[in-house]
């Protein structure tokens, strides 16, 4: 008996604490980062959290339907931890999706604004699989109650969510995204740029610049408007399998209320002038 006893103390001096105190296995965890801070959290401890209610999401970005979900507002995780300035909130995806999600958005909870979820998929009640998957939008998901009242877009719901992490804004963060410096400020190529970001860089980088890894960078090693017919590419981009179908086929297409026809034309006038501004 006292071998065991003795075996068991040495396995305890000598093994590290921070494996000690790991999460167990088969938990599902989410962590959060802000400046310096990390934290991390499971699906339990945050279904448990007295601020996590029942919320209806009637028109759900993701589902194409009404979804309930147990959830808790953004605002109150990110509550006492340090932001800084001039930062966004990236929400990491499984899948290699990065969504960019400015602060001002997620710590508003002012009356009448969109205000920001995390759903949280119970471990015993999974959600169903999403339209043309076989994953659910579990185990997180940022979700948007009144999205419209703050202009919300598509690409800011991610699902699959495995972290969120505060990071300088794009714009500051990345210098290869900039239109040339003789751009007047009133421009339509910087609202492109702004489009490009917030809509294409979940999923893409341009010249090398991006924290998304799922879709081609589209500038390097070609602009796709190099080798896209214009109308072509505006095409693509409203619904790819108009154009073509593959084996494995990420990009669903940006619906009119996604993107309208005129905002397509600023993403596409934007990446026209940035084949002329390639980093190699």
């Amino acid at each position: 008996m006292w071998k065991m006893k003795y075996i068991v103390a040495l396995f305890l001096l000598l093994t590290p604490l921070a494996a000690l105190a790991a999460p167990v296995p088969g938990k599902t965890v989410l962590t959060i980062s802000a400046g310096t801070a990390t934290q991390t959290l499971d699906a339990a401890a945050l279904l448990a959290n007295p601020q996590t209610r029942d919320i209806t999401i009637d028109d759900d970005v993701s589902y194409k339907k009404t979804m309930h979900y147990r959830a808790i507002p953004l605002a109150t995780l990110l509550h006492g931890m340090k932001l800084p300035a001039d930062s966004v909130l990236e929400a990491v995806a499984n899948d290699g999706f990065v969504a960019a999600l400015p602060l001002d958005l997620v710590t508003h909870t002012q009356k009448g604004a969109a205000e920001a979820f995390l759903a949280i998929e119970p471990p015993n009640a999974p959600w169903p699989a999403l339209p043309g998957k076989k994953q659910s939008a579990g185990p997180f998901y940022v979700v948007w109650l009144n999205p419209s009242a703050s202009g919300i877009r598509t690409e800011q719901w991610p699902y699959m969510t495995a972290q969120l992490r505060t990071a300088d804004s794009p714009a500051k963060r990345w210098k290869e995204l900039a239109v040339a410096e003789n751009v007047s400020l009133e421009s339509p190529l910087r609202t492109g740029q702004t489009l490009f970001a917030t809509q294409c860089m979940s999923c893409h980088k341009l010249n090398g610049a991006g924290s998304a890894d799922v879709g081609p960078d589209l500038n390097l090693p070609m602009n796709p408007t190099e080798y896209f017919k214009a109308d072509a590419l505006k095409k693509y981009i409203r619904d790819p399998s108009s154009l073509r179908h593959w084996q494995g086929m990420q990009m669903p297409g940006f619906g009119k209320d996604a993107l309208s026809d005129h905002e397509i034309d600023l993403i596409v006038s934007y990446l026209e002038h940035m084949a002329g501004r390639k980093k190699q």
